[in-house]
């Protein structure tokens, strides 16, 4: 006979603070069909279209539902996880879980963009809060949409594999040209400092563009791509060496828009046809999900949905 299982689970963290713990909660395509909800699926959570970089696993994807745990403090998330998996026992089941890392609180002077494992900085041209459109790109505006949406947001998670032996076989400079930065600053290589804007059209003594046409810093600004933009929010991730002997590190690729369709993925197309950086990245797993709105006190996430 199966033994009850007792205990003080949860009280693993009994002695820790809030170490700045969020649960985040989004939607799958699938979630709708399996709750005979298909009427409130919003059109922008369609299924990615397929890149001709991917090298997807099927069982690493998706899901009806995605939860995101972050803290400061690693007991403190897998408290929490504890916690949420025990509530969900019989409703819910752990399809995948993945684990991410980024620099620890205090580990620079001051808060810095943070560094992937490439050793690039990660996020440089994001969309500021101070950007009058900044709303207008991150969040779901009320009406455009089912109703249950609004202010929300829509994150693609994509697991990309670092191919990092071969990126590491490159100089200095071959991998400041694949990406368009300089590795110590992130300082675009036509001068100035992290957020200056680039002189996309400065050529050398050679007449050859500063910025290569396929450099990824070029490729992904949204004025290359019809204004297309997205808050990226990455994780770093490493599961330790594969069977070839070489690390299965990477990123964990999160970013969040009001329309998948008008972010991620006209930029992603743009990426897939020509960006210096492919060679020495894979694609393994991908998601989309809805994110609704923050609850009011008294309410719960995505109870407008499930109750409206």
């Amino acid at each position: 006979r199966r033994r009850r299982r007792t205990g003080t689970t949860r009280e693993i963290a009994l002695d820790a603070g809030p170490a700045s713990l969020t649960v985040t909660l989004g939607f799958g395509h699938s979630f709708f069909g399996r709750t005979g909800l298909e009427k409130q699926r919003p059109e922008a959570l369609a299924p990615l279209p397929q890149f001709s970089s991917d090298h997807l696993d099927a069982n690493r994807g998706n899901g009806d539902l995605w939860v995101q745990i972050g803290a400061d403090d690693a007991l403190v998330a897998f408290h929490a996880l504890n916690a949420l998996q025990k509530d969900a026992r019989g409703t819910a089941r752990v399809r995948w879980q993945m684990n991410g890392f980024n620099r620890s609180p205090g580990a620079t002077a001051s808060p810095r963009t943070a560094r992937n494992l490439m050793g690039q900085l990660d996020g440089t041209g994001n969309p500021q809060e101070s950007d009058k459109d900044f709303a207008q790109r991150v969040f779901v505006a009320p009406g455009d949409g089912p109703a249950w949406m609004a202010n929300g947001s829509y994150v693609v998670m994509r697991r990309i594999r670092m191919l990092l032996d071969d990126w590491e076989g490159l100089g200095l400079a071959e991998q400041e040209h694949v990406i368009g930065r300089r590795k110590s600053t992130g300082a675009p290589l036509t001068g100035g400092g992290e957020r200056t804007e680039p002189k996309l059209d400065a050529t050398d003594k050679s007449g050859d563009l500063v910025i290569p046409l396929n450099a990824h810093a070029r490729i992904t600004r949204p004025d290359q791509n019809g204004g297309a933009a997205m808050l990226r929010r990455p994780f770093s991730y490493h599961d330790g060496i594969d069977a070839d002997g070489v690390p299965d590190a990477g990123l964990l690729f999160l970013c969040w828009q009001a329309d998948p369709l008008r972010g991620f993925v006209p930029v992603q197309r743009k990426l897939d046809r020509g960006d210096a950086l492919s060679e020495y990245i894979r694609h393994e797993a991908s998601g989309l999900y809805a994110v609704p709105g923050g609850a009011a006190k008294g309410e719960y996430v995505g109870q407008a949905l499930l109750e409206g």
